[in-house]
């Protein structure tokens, strides 16, 4: 048997539910003119007014279900791309989750003066729990716009990631067959995963031999970037490109005979010059200096 406060609480919810769909045209054209929908659909105002009456019918999907409190509800799961979009552009022009929120929250305001509106002449108590339900549902809203924030928040920040190590791992040709990649700062698992893949394309792309590792910038050698190297020095080798490591200094030469890493299968040469004149000399090609005062031809 259903209890009375069960009863008065489905009630309300249903009452939102049909109010959401009589004043559906209204509350969407009041919100399309609110910052957060109108600074994100800025080409056309009626791309603003779709959106609106697309989050006012999850609104009111939610309200028949009874769901009021509840951020998984289906209703929701509709218009979560489209929150995530509207998020993800405020955020993108340097709007915090808190701030991006209140502007959620602001479109409450015009939800309760339709309410009032529609409510008049109604009783009083039916009035004030249908109002209750509102006051739920758009807190609940507030709390899926700040949801889909901060998960296109993470999601911006992986990719501004991804493309800071493409960029700080350039794959640069220094000669017909040979390619090169100069490595500058520590290197981690992420980045050395993205060494490896930049490489292998890159070998590919320009059916390069000789793939040289120049690790001069690279500030410390560890067991871990030993062992980074030497993947992607015999990844490079079963796609038919003789790697070649360059730049070992001093102190890193020391740092792995301490560490008792095992670098004898690997090609080493002391600097970026001398790794590529191995390349050239490989294929046949001599490079010799031009004597002093010899002009060129």
């Amino acid at each position: 048997m259903q209890v009375p406060e069960q009863a008065g609480a489905d009630s309300a919810a249903h009452g939102l539910a049909e109010f959401l769909e009589r004043r559906r045209e209204q509350l969407a054209q009041r919100w399309a003119d609110g910052p957060l929908f109108r600074t994100v659909f800025t080409v056309s105002r009626d791309e603003a007014v779709e959106a609106c009456k697309a989050v006012v019918d999850a609104l009111s999907e939610v309200a028949y279900t009874g769901r009021l409190e509840s951020v998984g509800a289906p209703g929701f799961g509709e218009v979560r791309e489209q929150l995530g979009r509207m998020a993800a552009s405020r955020a993108s022009r340097g709007f915090t989750p808190a701030q991006i929120a209140d502007e959620a929250a602001g479109l409450r305001t015009a939800a309760v003066e339709l309410l009032r509106d529609d409510t008049e002449g109604r009783p009083d108590g039916d009035a004030h729990e249908v109002l209750l339900a509102l006051t739920v549902l758009m807190g609940t809203l507030r709390l899926v716009i700040m949801e889909t924030t901060v998960s296109a928040g993470e999601e911006l920040i992986a990719r501004q990631q991804l493309q800071l190590l493409e960029v700080a791992t350039p794959v640069i040709s220094l000669w017909e067959g040979v390619i090169a990649v100069p490595l500058i700062g520590t290197l981690d698992s992420a980045r050395s995963q993205v060494v490896m893949e930049s490489l292998l394309q890159a070998i590919v792309e320009q059916r390069a031999r000789y793939a040289i590792l120049d690790i001069t910038g690279v500030p410390t050698v560890d067991s871990l970037v030993a062992q980074h190297l030497m993947k992607t020095v015999a990844a490079a080798r079963l796609m038919g490109a003789e790697c070649i490591v360059s730049g070992i200094r001093p102190a890193i030469a020391q740092t792995i005979v301490h560490l008792g890493i095992d670098l004898s299968s690997v090609l080493t040469r002391s600097s970026l010059a001398d790794a590529l004149a191995y390349a050239l000399g490989r294929q046949g090609i001599e490079v010799s200096q031009r004597a002093a005062g010899a002009s060129p031809r």
